[in-house]
C-alpha cells in the first residue's frame, strides 16, 4: 500500500463518510470518538491509529486499503470538477464504490479488461453515429441485421461491464466511469426493458468516446449535442438500418403500422418510442405514423397472434456480468478472498453457502517456496 499523509488519509475518510450519507457526529457515535476527534482526522490536524482506521472502515463497510490506494484517475478528475466539498449523488456514490470493487479485483490478476484503444472519435453528425454503430456491431461479430441481445455479455467484449441495480425514480438512468483498465456503467433497472437496453447502448457510447465520468440524467448542461449523437449511435447499434427498414415496409405494408410496430419492437427488444424515433430517423414514416408506433401498446393478444416477446430480465433488477461474477469466484477457489469479501462483491447475488471451496493443491507446490 501506499504511504499517504495525514491530510490525504484524512480527505479520504471525509470522502467516504459523505458518499454514504454518514455526519461526523454520526461517524463518531460508531467509533466511539468525538466528533472533534473526526473533524482533526479529516483535516489532517491529528493522525489516525491502526485500530481507529480499522473501525473507521468497518463502521463505513469498506475495505481498510481504500484509504492507502489511489483512486481512479476519473474520480479525481470528477471530484475536482465538483469540488472537494460536494457530496456524492445517489449513482454518483455507487459508481465510486463500483469501480473500487472492480479494481480491486483487477488488482488480484482475476479480471482483465480490454480498453477502448486511443477512444473512437465522438460523432459530428447523425451520419457519423450511423457509423459509428456499423463498427461497433462489426467488432462484435454481429450479423449486419441481427438483433443484438445480452448487452451486458457482448459490451464487456469491449472492455465496459454493465450492471444494474433498482435505483427508483428520481435517480439518474445510468452511470459510466473509465477505469485505468475498461470502464463500468451502472443501469438503473427502475425502468422497462427497453428503455434500459437503450440507456446501456448509449453509456457504450460514452465508454469508446473516451467520457471518463458521466451520470446521465438525459441532459447535460453544454452537451445536448453530444448527448443528442449518442442517443443516434444508441438506436443506430439496436436498431440496424438496413434490415429495420426492408421489415418495417414489408410488414406495415402487409399488417399495418401498428402490427409492424409490434413485431419490430419485440425482435429488437426497444420500447415503443425509441422505435418510433428510429423510424423518423430513416425517413420510412411520417409524423402521423411515428406517433402511432409512440402510442402503441403490445397487449397479451399481441403476444399470441403475433408471438411477440414482451418480457426479459435484461438488466433487471440487481445484475452483474458473468465475467465479473467468474473472476470473483476464482478470487474464492484462490483462496485471495474471504467467502465473506466474495458476497459483498457479488452484491449478495450468491450466498455464501454456495461459493466454491478452495482449490485443490499440488502436493509438490511446497517445493517452489523452499527450494
Amino acid at each position: 500500500m501506499a504511504t499517504v499523509t495525514p491530510q490525504q488519509l484524512g480527505e479520504r475518510i471525509q470522502e467516504q463518510r459523505i458518499r454514504r450519507g454518514f455526519s461526523q457526529s454520526e461517524l463518531a457515535d460508531l467509533v466511539s470518538l468525538e466528533r472533534s476527534v473526526i473533524s482533526k482526522l479529516e483535516s489532517g490536524q491529528r493522525r489516525v491509529s491502526a485500530l481507529e482506521l480499522s473501525e473507521i472502515a468497518e463502521a463505513l463497510s469498506v475495505r481498510m486499503a481504500v484509504f492507502f490506494e489511489e483512486p481512479t484517475p476519473a474520480l479525481v478528475a470528477h471530484r475536482s470538477s465538483q469540488g472537494l466539498d460536494t457530496a456524492d449523488t445517489t449513482i454518483d456514490a455507487l459508481l465510486a464504490d463500483l469501480a473500487d470493487e472492480v479494481e480491486f479485483v483487477q488488482s488480484l490478476g482475476a479480471l482483465t479488461l480490454p480498453s477502448a484503444e486511443g477512444h473512437w472519435p465522438v460523432p459530428s453528425s447523425r451520419k457519423d453515429a450511423e457509423q459509428l454503430a456499423a463498427q461497433v456491431r462489426s467488432q462484435l461479430g454481429v450479423e449486419p441485421g441481427a438483433p443484438l441481445l445480452d448487452l451486458p455479455r457482448r459490451f464487456a467484449e469491449l472492455g465496459l461491464l454493465v450492471m444494474s441495480r433498482d435505483l427508483g425514480q428520481d435517480v439518474a438512468d445510468a452511470g459510466t466511469i473509465l477505469l485505468r483498465q475498461g470502464g463500468v456503467t451502472l443501469v438503473n433497472s427502475g425502468m422497462k426493458l427497453g428503455r434500459r437496453r437503450l440507456t446501456a447502448a448509449h453509456e457504450l457510447g460514452h465508454y469508446l468516446v473516451g467520457d471518463q465520468y458521466t451520470v446521465d440524467y438525459r441532459v447535460s448542461e453544454g452537451r445536448g449535442d453530444v448527448e443528442s449523437r449518442l442517443d443516434a449511435f444508441a438506436r443506430a447499434l439496436l436498431l440496424p438500418a438496413a434490415s429495420v427498414t426492408s421489415d418495417w415496409k414489408r410488414l406495415a405494408e402487409r399488417s399495418g403500422v401498428r402490427a409492424a410496430a409490434v413485431i419490430l419492437a419485440s425482435r429488437y427488444r426497444v420500447d415503443m418510442s425509441t422505435l418510433a424515433r428510429r423510424l423518423s430517423d430513416l425517413e420510412i414514416v411520417d409524423s402521423s405514423e411515428a406517433a402511432q408506433v409512440r402510442g402503441t401498446v403490445t397487449t397479451r393478444t399481441d403476444m399470441i397472434e403475433y408471438d411477440a416477446f414482451l418480457a426479459d430480465d435484461e438488466l433487471a433488477g440487481t445484475t452483474q456480468p458473468a465475467i465479473f461474477q467468474r473472476a470473483v469466484l476464482r478470487l474464492v477457489r484462490d483462496q485471495k478472498i474471504s467467502p465473506e469479501r466474495a458476497v459483498q462483491l457479488l452484491w449478495d447475488l450468491v450466498d455464501q453457502s454456495e461459493l466454491p471451496g478452495p482449490a485443490p493443491r499440488d502436493e509438490n507446490e511446497i517445493w517452489r517456496f523452499t527450494s
